[in-house]
């Protein structure tokens, strides 16, 4: 193998010592041990790796010049044409008398929710009454979203939830009918159906749980695509009356709809449904 003794290693050259007394005649010159490989070192780079690299760069510095050069000397290739045939609007605003009628509030969902949300809870059922508790107590309809999120365990959690996905504002009625039954109806309106819809979901999502739930899957709603009505199992305790719960959660637009009915008798499959439905209907 071809050796050049002009190529440096890179490590520096070892001093030199004072000469050493001369070998006998008869007495063979001592060989030389192997120099000790450098841990980690880089590999020295020899006169074939340097031409192999200048090759290299002299080919790549040549292709570029000759595809510059070929590319330069073909013909421009012509852009597709931009203009289409047929527009898929009229090319003129049409006259006033062929425009579409607006949709009637009636079926335009929007426009109903824009307006007083307070005039879409349903109407009183026959047999209940306004609880004068909240009325002397200022209740207009509205709720704040603070008030709201109180309905919940985590209300700290649940407020700042509910502010992260945009809600609007709340609103809604509260009757009741006898001596201990009470019901609530709370339109629950977001900025986003899909927001109104994650909220719904959220509600049903612990419902079949035993222990803030209850304790079930429910009834699908009929006329909603995710409506849900639950039953709870009454709450005993010593000392106190029974306490029997059922509600109602669906979405329709961008408002959601949470009803609670609460007495200590218990309430029946068609008295939480017959309340949703109304309002379902009115919505």
């Amino acid at each position: 193998m071809y050796r050049d003794d002009n190529i440096s290693d890179g490590q520096p050259e070892p001093p030199a010592g004072p000469p050493g007394p001369p070998a006998p005649a008869d007495m063979p010159a001592p060989e030389e041990p192997p120099a000790p490989a450098v841990a980690g070192g880089r590999r020295p780079r020899g006169r074939t790796t340097l031409i192999i690299a200048a090759a290299a760069l002299l080919g790549i510095a040549g292709g570029v010049a000759v595809g510059y050069d070929v590319q330069a000397g073909r013909a421009p290739t012509p852009l597709t044409a931009l203009s289409q045939p047929d527009l898929a609007y009229p090319a003129k605003a049409l006259p006033a008398a062929r425009k579409p009628d607006p949709l009637p509030a009636s079926q335009d969902r929007q426009v109903r929710t824009d307006g007083d949300l307070r005039k879409l809870v349903a109407p009183r059922p026959k047999g209940w009454e306004e609880d004068k508790l909240l009325t002397t107590l200022g209740w207009d309809g509205w709720l704040g979203v603070e008030d709201y999120a109180l309905d919940f365990e985590d209300e700290d959690y649940m407020y700042g939830n509910l502010l992260d996905q945009g809600i609007r504002r709340v609103a809604g009625a509260a009757w009741k009918k006898g001596e201990y039954r009470t019901a609530t109806v709370w339109l629950v309106q977001f900025r986003s159906g899909a927001a109104a819809a994650h909220h719904a979901e959220d509600q049903r999502s612990y419902m079949p749980r035993t222990d803030h739930g209850a304790g079930n899957e429910g009834t699908a709603l009929k006329g909603s695509d995710n409506g849900r009505y639950y039953i709870f199992p009454a709450d005993r305790k010593p000392g106190y009356m029974p306490v029997h719960h059922a509600r109602a959660v669906f979405q329709r637009g961008d408002v959601m709809v949470d009803i609670n009915v609460f007495d200590t008798a218990p309430i029946s499959e068609k008295d939480i449904r017959t309340l949703a439905e109304k309002q379902l209907e009115r919505l």
